[in-house]
């Protein structure tokens, strides 16, 4: 048998209708669009229909990616979503939802908590999925309804988040030139306090004081998180491509995980990018959490930006601490 290399093999994203501008925010606590934009790059956000789940927008994601990748469902043989919004609180998994709703039965799906750095974490569990030869084509999802945690008279953390899904397809492929070239994906729990959401949990079963005390929203350590953030990211990116033997130069996408432009710009000069090289989305769409990464992937596709054989560097940081990068190569299936 000939030895399998896990191929990107196509993008799709799902983004709501609905869009929370700074204007409007404006108007439910004590910001301006001018403060907001200075200090994340963020203009406006989607935001989920009440009726519409986690999963309702993952399945949207995912049939695009499965259309793009010239698949039926039918053929796919595993299926990770990664989102800390699930429908719901513990079971069933989001995965599974999903799964349903594409129509695919009897096939392994599961959920996995990474926060923003979810998708390159999904994507790491599919390279080693396909290349060990266990699976042949991996769906990996990241979908967020970060409105659904955030307190809207919180004006530290409302300004950032949005919602969204974005779904890629991991396929086995005989051309080593196709596959993912490398994954970095790590964590430090010391720093849990920056980014977490309290309740419910075991520490904080669900109660009336958990509610009434707005455990159940989103916490975030800002100042502390962007340090902390530009730190890691700067490191790890760094170290991926000495390992890789590949100057910053002459990566054609950098996709950084879309928190706050700030932390991008800053990032980016570190390593000397240029403006061309990085994909921007945060200001259209905010922070989207596992969705982010896709979503940017997405828009760079659909508008004509992406081509086969490009790489990609991947970059996030989310609550956890978790962290991760990629290298990988746009590896359509060639007719």
């Amino acid at each position: 048998m000939a030895q399998a290399f896990a191929a990107f093999r196509s993008i799709g994203a799902y983004v709501p209708e609905k869009r929370l501008s700074n204007a409007d925010l404006e108007k439910m606590v004590d910001t301006s669009d001018e403060w907001i934009v200075k200090r994340t790059g963020i203009k406006e956000r989607r935001i989920a229909e009440r009726d519409e789940s986690t999963s309702d927008m993952g399945a949207k994601a995912a049939r695009v990616a499965i259309e793009r990748a010239g698949i039926n469902a039918d053929e796919i043989d595993l299926i990770v979503c990664a989102t800390v919004t699930p429908d719901f609180f513990n079971m069933p998994a989001t995965a599974c939802l999903i799964a349903e709703k594409l129509g695919i039965n009897n096939v392994q799906a599961f959920d996995i908590s990474a926060a923003c750095s979810g998708f390159v974490y999904a994507l790491s569990l599919a390279k080693a999925f396909v290349e060990s030869g266990m699976k042949r084509h991996v769906l990996i999802i990241g979908a967020e309804k970060f409105s659904s945690i955030v307190d809207y008279s919180d004006r530290t953390t409302c300004i950032l988040f949005g919602d969204g899904a974005g779904a890629a397809l991991i396929s086995a492929s005989e051309n080593p030139d196709e596959g993912i070239v490398d994954v970095h994906a790590s964590a430090d729990g010391s720093y849990a306090d920056f980014l977490v959401t309290p309740a419910p949990g075991s520490v904080n079963p669900c109660s009336h004081e958990a509610i009434e005390q707005g455990l159940c929203y989103v916490k975030m350590k800002g100042n502390e998180t962007f340090k902390l953030a530009v730190k890691t990211l700067t490191n790890d990116v760094k170290s991926i491509l000495a390992k890789n033997k590949i100057e910053a130069s002459d990566i054609p996408h950098f996709i950084p995980h879309q928190a706050n432009y700030r932390i991008i710009k800053a990032v980016g000069d570190a390593l000397g990018m240029r403006e061309d090289q990085v994909v921007l989305t945060v200001h259209k769409y905010g922070n989207t959490s596992a969705a982010s990464i896709p979503m940017a992937i997405n828009d760079l596709y659909e508008c004509g930006g992406l081509h086969y054989g490009e790489l990609m560097l991947l970059d996030t940081f989310g609550g956890g601490l978790t962290w991760a990068s990629a290298l990988l190569p746009f590896a359509p299936a060639q007719n």
